[in-house]
């Protein structure tokens, strides 16, 4: 996923074709919430002008992330659509497309940089298993506590202020 600009312009007249699987296991040191990524299949075209190289890619691959509730694995597809520009020549352009092209700082273009940057914007805050008691998950209950839903919680009345609540029930009466 690294070419020289001299190699790119070799494909100047009939484009790119990208197909491969790369490895970027290096992501789990790099983020907290990453405890394993399969091979990242990256497949798309590039168009070489001879100023620019714009990639069109699809990034797909599965994150396996922490449960936020039990901190067991959850497998998380990822499916990623993108437009890349990369400068090939130091040239004037659009400061508001800033953002969206990338500047060379040597003679080649690496895409492995934006593609870990895509996946890593991909991680969602949360996570959730599906099934709560898998094996290794955070235990549910325990001495004088149990994780509840918001429905169980929602028309339960607080043990302190059931007196309170008969109160009103006997003033409804009246």
């Amino acid at each position: 996923m690294k070419w020289l600009i001299n190699q790119l312009y070799q494909y100047q007249s009939k484009g790119l074709e990208l197909d491969e699987k790369i490895d970027l296991t290096e992501l789990i040191n790099e983020h907290k919430d990453v405890r394993d990524i399969s091979p990242v299949h990256v497949t798309g075209r590039a168009a070489i002008q001879s100023d620019k190289a714009t990639f069109q890619l699809t990034v797909t691959g599965v994150l396996t992330l922490p449960c936020a509730r039990t901190l067991v694995d959850v497998r998380f597809p990822f499916h990623i659509e993108t437009t890349e520009v990369y400068l090939l020549k130091p040239t004037d352009y659009d400061e508001e497309l800033e953002g969206e092209i990338h500047t060379l700082d040597s003679d080649e273009v690496d895409l492995i940089p934006a593609i870990k940057e895509l996946i890593l914007l991909e991680i969602p805050m949360q996570v959730f298993s599906d099934s709560v008691n898998e094996e290794g998950a955070a235990p549910q209950e325990g001495r004088d506590w149990k994780v509840v839903s918001e429905e169980e919680n929602k028309n339960k009345v607080d043990p302190r202020m059931a007196e309170l609540a008969k109160f009103f029930d006997n003033n409804n009466e009246s």
